[in-house]
């Protein structure tokens, strides 16, 4: 079988052996060849020109130049030893510099001999320099130039074992000798045809060994489009097993909702809300199960939407509970809906790790005999102790915060048949990402604010600044509002942070002596921090000096400005995330991003973002420019970003044409039996079935 062949482990490879093949296992996890020929370059160095030495200029990037090497000659003694050459292609002269190796130059390098040299010429005391070029003897083979030199991945530890990225392309060569008529076709001709895509080999062969721009191009575009492709495929199809397997209770009466709607609900819900509530109740008539991601900035409203759709479940004869990440958020949710429940008789109530354990024996009770219509807790509802009557409705707040087993455990609470699936975030996810991560779930979006809300205006500030933002901030307080001042929370030194957080409120305290200052983070007891913030919540405090604990989950209309000191150290999505906590009552608010002058370009791309925009989905493409899928909404623990070569940050028309491509298909073949579809099929057979159905966990 083909698939044997690039099973057979590295070390058979020309060029390889036993000790490379080591360094390859541990290093870049290479064990086979079909692991090294799918270990793609990052990037490729131009090597089709020459350059001229009277052409440099600085700034350069690299620079390929033919020449002679006319002396060298070594310099210095111990660790400031280094050899020296002078270098002329006829238009100049060239200084080349090397710092280590210096005994094998000497014996080696030839005076009057052509050599091709590359690197990255940088002034030096009016001269340029090229310091640990790469040299070639010219030869018939090499003279002309003409191919783009691939750049792999690699570590410190393999460039000490003198394995760079010229060895990983002269093994990708030897392999491709073997290789090339091993490669099967994977897309079938249609497809090929309709997207004008050259052959799998093709794109294998020119990913590595690119033999022009163009068919770099070419290879790129193919493999890109593939990869994404089967992605989709696995994604969409266990989509389409949800809906026709997975059996859920349908919720067909809607009169507890439209009484709420009618008699209870104290403010007109957007059109967003609305929409949102439509798709989630056309869900749950079907009798599938409803697995549903709600996306939704920061105060856009999902929560009364959450209560809405647990009112369709208890209209109908279920229970249902909301999970949040933290103690505070669990409060926030549970005093927000209790007098919503309260007004419309239906019993609710929360469990938490700190529930005392008569109210947690009394709250099992009236789980298991059904009397509780709705729980509202953290990972305590998790417990195999918690038993519910007919659970029908889970909703899971910021799910990235919870692992995916725990995740998992909220299906086995009804036993019969699954419930129902909210997951909420208000983390915003860009596009690209969402189908990538949650490309299995149906996705809501809501993207309207309520109505009286006004944007809050974003302001950057260096510390030398600090006096005049404290002259503002008491002008705020002094107009009855209240502020927030945030301090970053750095895991690998958290006593300096607990330094930085307390000298920041002794300074705070000094500067504001006629205000009362509240003070919260991480270190202290459940108890303690909820004190805290109740007196701010009550308006007896008017300053809160916190960590991230306030992240998430303080409902303050009254505070109006957020002060986020070293705003520098703080993610994108972190940054919108606190500035969320004001802009919550109808006063205009602001959030002061205050930082050191010395800022790095990602830092400065950040806050000019912040400051730019409020639009949650934007910042959050910016973020994934910058940060990389891995980092964004928890997928690293999910494992289902694992893309060789597509790019999501950059890849997104691919991945949209790919998943349109995927949905045609499947939604006339959904089994893949179609003659025109059996490359397909076979593919799906060859990567083999996913361990972990995705879209179970939700």
């Amino acid at each position: 079988m083909l698939s044997n062949f690039f099973n057979t482990k590295i070390e058979f490879l020309k060029g390889v052996g036993t000790q490379r093949s080591g360094l390859l296992n541990t290093e870049l996890q290479i064990f086979t060849f079909g692991d090294l020929i799918q270990h793609y370059p990052f990037r490729y160095e131009d090597r089709t020109k020459f350059h001229r030495i009277a052409e440099l200029y600085e700034g350069m990037e690299a620079a390929q130049i033919k020449g002679r090497l006319r002396y060298f000659e070594t310099i210095g003694e111990g660790f400031k030893e280094r050899l020296v050459a002078q270098f002329s292609d006829g238009t100049g002269s060239i200084e080349l510099v090397w710092f280590q190796g210096v005994k094998w130059l000497e014996k080696n390098l030839r005076i009057g001999t052509e050599y091709i040299i590359y690197g990255k010429p940088t002034a030096f005391q009016g001269k340029f320099q090229i310091s640990h070029p790469e040299m070639d003897i010219l030869s018939a083979e090499n003279e002309k130039g003409g191919y783009y030199q691939p750049v792999y991945n690699l570590t410190e530890k393999l460039r000490k074992r003198y394995i760079d990225s010229k060895t990983i392309a002269n093994m990708q060569r030897n392999l491709l000798e073997q290789a090339y008529g091993q490669i099967r076709e994977t897309l079938p001709d249609a497809l090929m045809q309709k997207f004008k895509l050259i052959s799998k080999r093709d794109a294998v062969y020119n990913i590595h060994l690119p033999q022009s721009e163009g068919w770099l191009h070419q290879a790129r575009r193919r493999l890109k489009f593939e990869e994404l492709f089967y992605n989709q495929l696995r994604l969409i199809k266990q989509k389409l097993l949800r809906r026709t397997e997975y059996d859920g209770q349908v919720f067909k009466s809607a009169s507890l909702l439209t009484e709420f709607y009618n008699n209870h609900l104290p403010f007109e819900l957007t059109d967003a809300q609305k929409k949102v509530i439509k798709e989630i109740f056309a869900d749950m008539k079907t009798g599938k199960q409803m697995n549903r991601l709600l996306q939704g900035d920061v105060g856009s409203g999902k929560t009364i939407v959450a209560f809405i759709c647990m009112l369709l479940a208890i209209d109908n004869g279920a229970q249902a509970c909301i999970m949040a990440p933290t103690e505070i958020l669990a409060d926030q949710h549970f005093q927000g809906l209790k007098p919503f429940a309260d007004s419309l008789g239906i019993p609710i109530a929360k469990l938490t790790g700190s529930s005392r354990k008569k109210a947690r024996t009394e709250i099992h009770e009236n789980l298991l005999n059904g009397s509780l219509k709705i729980i509202v807790g953290t990972h305590a509802l998790l417990e195999d102790v918690v038993q519910f009557q007919n659970l029908g409705l889970c909703v899971i707040d910021e799910q990235h915060r919870f692992g995916v087993a725990q995740r998992a455990k909220l299906w086995e609470k009804n036993k019969h048949i699954h419930p129902h699936i909210l997951v909420m975030t208000a983390t915003p996810i860009p596009r690209t990402l969402a189908m990538t991560i949650f490309g299995d779930l149906d996705v809501s979006v809501i993207d309207q604010l309520p109505a009286g809300r006004k944007p809050i205006k974003t302001v950057h500030r260096y510390d030398s600044h600090r006096l005049t933002v404290f002259g503002f901030l008491r002008e705020e307080i002094n107009k009855g509002r209240q502020v927030y001042i945030v301090y970053p929370l750095i895991e690998e030194s958290e006593k300096m942070d607990y330094k930085d957080l307390m000298d920041g409120y002794e300074s705070v305290a000094r500067a504001f002596p006629e205000f009362q200052v509240s003070i919260v983070h991480g270190k202290m007891k459940a108890a303690d921090k909820d004190f805290e913030m109740a007196r701010f919540v009550r308006g007896e405090t008017q300053i809160m000096v916190a960590t991230t604990v306030i992240e998430v989950g303080v409902n303050v209309p009254n505070a109006s400005v957020m002060v986020i000191e070293s705003a520098e150290k703080f993610g994108l999505s972190q940054l919108h995330q606190l500035r969320g906590r004001v802009g919550r009552g109808a006063e205009q608010s602001f959030c002061i991003l205050m930082t050191d002058v010395k800022l790095s370009r990602d830092s400065r791309t950040r806050l000019e973002t912040m400051v730019r925009t409020t639009d949650g989905f934007e910042i959050a493409d910016v973020d994934l420019q910058l940060r990389g899928p891995g980092d964004l909404s928890g997928t690293q623990q999910s494992g289902i970003i694992d893309l060789l070569i597509a790019d999501l940050a950059k890849d997104g028309e691919i991945l949209r044409v790919a998943r349109e491509t995927v949905t045609e298909i499947l939604t006339e073949d959904p089994e893949l039996e179609n003659p025109a579809n059996l490359v397909i099929r076979e593919q799906v057979t060859t990567l083999g079935a996913n361990e972990t159905n995705w879209s179970k966990i939700s």
